[in-house]
């Protein structure tokens, strides 16, 4: 006869203690018989379990469940001074901070502009600092999203050349956690593939227009950064009549194209495609030639890895784009069919994206540190 497979208990009781701290992260306060039903432990198990975490202050009481039929049952939750993890997206207008607690609930927001000049570590780190103060708990960790290329290390390469980790670093020290950086774009797909447009799919490229166009690249479900972080940098890519080297579409062509039709360079793109919904000939031809534009940078990428779709996001999900994409798209068909979808997520995407990366990132961060702390309380008595 087979031995029964056994395990230590202590290796028991850590997986047990992260299974229900998971549950109660991913489904919020639950009675004693709903994390049995979730987690298929035995209602001892789930009794002697949440004894530890709450010994461990990982779990508190969370009211009582008086709709099931029967006696009411007291629910439980995370215990809600846990702590916290930063998701900030930057760009050139400023900072956009969130703080999200191992739920990935947002439990604070903050807006900061980045002037010329001025150290935007300092300035993220001002913004997460407000947030903290409306809050009760640590600061476990911070996920950045920037534009431009970011190395494996969290080194930033944009137009002022590879900054070697020196921003990661700088904000390190700063706020005095770990802070992970990450591309814009490749977070604005992952929120796309954990609960938007993309969920369904299981290869996509997100084209995301905003002072320029990059992509995220999903294969077989995993986002695709490439050797060195490059992959995605679409904004380049050979395409006539473009010099090689030069933009496809970004802010600067934006404000050529309204020289050449004799609209204002100064105006922001969306009212360039504002205007052209509105019938501005002018505008409708600059709409055209954006879409041609990005329509090749998709050819080009569908010639590559063959993705089940294109998702637009940013500027490039303004209802006019999408359209004169479409228009564009419908003329490739017989040759190359391109299917395009829209962001469930507009401009935010890329702020979604790092708020769910930083609430998984902090849920492993907080558990990791919560089941070693378990192990270490007194064993329950015997009855």
């Amino acid at each position: 006869m087979a031995r029964p497979l056994a395990g230590p208990q202590t290796l028991l009781r850590t997986l047990n203690g992260r299974a229900i701290l998971e549950t109660l992260a991913r489904r919020g306060p639950l009675t004693r018989a709903e994390l049995m039903a979730e987690t298929g432990l035995s209602r001892t198990a789930v009794t002697q379990v949440l004894r530890m975490l709450e010994a461990a202050t990982a779990v508190a009481p969370a009211g009582v469940d008086r709709e099931t039929r029967g006696p009411a049952a007291g629910r439980v939750a995370l215990h809600p001074q846990l702590g916290f993890a930063a998701a900030v997206h930057v760009d050139g207008q400023g900072a956009h901070v969130v703080l999200v607690d191992p739920t990935g609930a947002v439990r604070a927001e903050d807006h900061a502009p980045l002037p010329v000049h001025v150290d935007r570590v300092e300035v993220i780190a001002e913004a997460v600092e407000r947030c903290l103060r409306s809050v009760r708990g640590p600061l476990h960790l911070v996920v950045v999203a920037v534009p431009g290329i970011v190395t494996a290390d969290g080194g930033i390469r944009d137009d002022q050349g590879p900054d070697g980790g020196a921003f990661r670093c700088a904000l390190e020290t700063r706020l005095g956690c770990s802070v992970r950086v990450e591309n814009d774009v490749n977070l604005a797909a992952l929120a796309e593939l954990t609960a938007g447009s993309g969920a369904a799919l299981a290869s996509f490229a997100l084209l995301l227009l905003h002072e320029g166009l990059g992509a995220g690249i999903v294969l077989d479900g995993s986002l695709h950064r490439g050797f060195s972080g490059v992959a995605g940098e679409v904004m380049y890519l050979p395409q006539t009549p473009v010099p090689i080297g030069a933009p496809v579409l970004s802010d600067d062509v934006v404000r050529d194209l309204a020289l050449v039709h004799g609209r204002d360079p100064q105006d922001p793109i969306v009212r360039h495609l504002d205007a052209a919904a509105d019938g501005d000939e002018a505008a409708q031809a600059m709409v055209a030639e954006m879409a041609r534009r990005l329509t090749l940078v998709a050819g080009t990428i569908a010639l590559v890895v063959d993705p089940e779709a294109f998702i637009l996001a940013g500027t490039a999900a303004h209802p006019v784009l999408v359209e004169a994409v479409g228009r564009e798209a419908d003329g490739l068909s017989a040759r190359l069919p391109l299917r395009f979808l829209v962001s469930s997520f507009g401009p935010e995407a890329p702020l979604v994206g790092a708020a769910d990366e930083a609430g998984a990132a902090l849920r492993a961060t907080v558990f990791a540190q919560l089941v070693p702390s378990v192990e270490r309380q007194p064993a329950a008595r015997k009855a």
